[in-house]
């Protein structure tokens, strides 16, 4: 068996070599249409289309020379307009180093792809996902029987180098943070990745594979990878069974294939499961006008996002917790809980990390509030989201570093790439504004609450250990206090890892909820007095 988990191994990893590798290769041929189309589209500037044409068009280059050729001629072109007397502003190239290289360079890179992988994406997809994905799978499935009866499985795991900050940890830091950096901001380097999917993406919507249908494709395939590896860990846990599938399920299902079979069908990408303040870019002018000008689906699909965000959500809160989301229907959670198990246990309990989180979160939601409360603003206001509305600062200013700030580098870079250092649920625990808003309302007006046995306790730690919100469970085991926490998300991990039935995730009446009479330690009364006092009393 364990033969076979090393050719496993192997496989998973010639896939993932290969894929890695694929980002530093291939060759790139702007024909003159191509070229043509595209300047015709991104720029007004004579001077930029002169000399690109000239150097870029008919030459076979990399990834690197053609970005950074289109980089320093439009620098030039913006130096020459601008040494003018009078500046002839529509020929000036806006170039921002966080959106040119994704809005200006890579449409062009995207065409003139050439060489072996744009005539065999069929084959690259197999010799790179189909290694990585089988691979995985053999890798995973001998632990049925080498992990032995079911029950807690985390044996060694703060011994192995890739699960406690070692250098097979930080290995994998710098590739995931890596890989969301050329995501987000250079996706022109990610051409061959992007081509390996180009047919499964032809075939749902019928339309080229983009970065993002990259990502949703790589996302869906490590979660059902690692839900199997979920699946044979928490094999004696019912409640982490379902919940691993019902997880899984909404990330292909709802956002992933229902939204490019939308598109298949001219109808707007639309995750039915996203509400805001998550889906930040919900109450945008240009997602508005384009849901309203969809037709009746189009209008069914805002109203249904608004009714998501005010009624479903905090009454599914109230009945169930901000678990019914966060670890049963979002796609961040889904991710955190199946790629991310593994470093759950690396998540700060201490007082220091609390009051981060509790400043943090909520700032972000904050600033969520204000941005979309701007955003409604100017919309019926008639305003054009680029003027200023006041000291200088548009609209379109606060959505930009929104986007970049938080939509991009707290939930991406951060909030997945620092799983191997900070456990798995930094952006949920952290920066996710609509965790904050749901949290507000687990804490102060729901059902929801973990019970606690505190006579079985035995005080292993395994339940703080291995709580991936940073909360301290132990303390409340041994006092028998229910667990009431705004950060907790229900993942009921903290029950699956407990040797004694201590914990039980519950939805009962509100009253009682919340311990109403202070736990007595034993050092903090003295017991006798308080014995022979109840027994005058009596």
């Amino acid at each position: 068996m364990k033969f076979i988990k090393y050719i496993g191994l192997v496989m998973a990893i010639a896939g993932f070599a290969i894929f890695t590798g694929s980002v530093f290769v291939g060759k790139y041929n702007v024909s003159p249409e191509a070229f043509q189309e595209w300047s015709s589209q991104k720029t007004k500037s004579e001077f930029f289309i002169e000399r690109a044409e000239k150097e870029i068009v008919g030459k076979e280059l990399s990834a690197f020379q053609l970005t950074s050729a289109i980089s320093r001629i439009a620098k030039n072109s913006n130096a020459h307009y601008k040494g003018q007397s009078e500046i002839p502003w529509d020929k000036i190239i806006h170039w921002k180093w966080n959106k040119s290289h994704k809005d200006f360079v890579y449409p062009l890179l995207r065409k003139s792809a050439v060489g072996w992988i744009p005539e065999n994406k069929g084959t690259f997809w197999w010799i790179t996902f189909g290694l990585a994905i089988i691979g995985g799978l053999i890798y995973f499935l001998p632990d049925y029987k080498l992990l032995g009866p079911k029950g807690i499985k985390n044996n060694g795991i703060f011994q192995h180098s890739a699960t406690n900050r070692g250098i097979l940890g930080f290995i994998t830091f710098v590739f995931f943070v890596g890989f969301y950096v050329l995501l987000y901001f250079f996706p022109s380097f990610l051409i061959n990745p992007i081509l390996s999917v180009d047919n499964i993406s032809e075939s749902l919507s019928e339309n080229p594979a983009s970065q993002w249908f990259l990502y949703g494709f790589m996302y869906c395939a490590v979660m059902t990878v690692f839900a199997i590896r979920m699946f044979i860990k928490y094999r004696h846990n019912a409640y982490q069974l379902v919940r691993t599938a019902v997880v899984l399920f909404f990330q292909v299902a709802f956002a992933f294939l229902i939204p490019e079979i939308l598109v298949a069908f001219n109808k707007p990408w639309f995750d039915f499961k996203n509400a805001w303040p998550l889906n930040y870019t919900f109450f945008f002018d240009w997602n508005i006008n384009s849901l309203v000008s969809s037709g009746n689906l189009g209008v069914f699909m805002l109203v249904w996002g608004i009714v998501l965000t005010l009624i479903i959500v905090p009454v599914m809160v109230y009945f169930y917790g901000k678990r019914w989301y966060c670890s049963w229907v979002c796609g961040c959670g889904g991710l955190a809980e199946t790629l991310g198990d593994p470093y759950r246990q690396l998540s700060s309990k201490s007082l220091f990390s609390w009051k981060i989180e509790r400043w943090l979160i909520h700032g972000v939601l904050a600033f969520a509030i204000i941005m979309t409360a701007l955003t409604l603003y100017v919309y019926f206001a008639g305003i054009e989201s680029w003027k200023e509305v006041a000291f200088g600062i548009t609209a379109y200013d606060i959505q930009s570093s929104y986007g970049f700030w938080i939509g991009s580098i707290f939930s991406g870079v951060i909030g997945t790439g620092f799983y191997p250092i900070l456990g798995n649920r930094v952006w949920c625990r952290f920066g996710c504004p609509l965790a904050a808003y749901m949290g507000l309302v687990q804490r102060f007006k729901s059902r929801f609450r973990i019970t606690t046995n505190g006579g079985q306790c035995i005080s292993c730690g395994n339940c703080s250990t291995y709580c991936e919100q940073g909360i301290d469970v132990r303390s409340y085991a041994q006092k028998g206090q229910n667990i009431v926490r705004a950060s907790c998300v229900g993942c009921g991990v903290c029950s699956a890892v407990c040797p004694r039935g201590v914990l039980k995730l519950e939805n009962g009446p509100e009253e009682g909820r919340i311990n109403p009479t202070e736990v007595l330690l034993g050092n903090d009364v003295d017991l006798i007095e308080m014995a022979n006092q109840n027994s005058k009393a009596s």
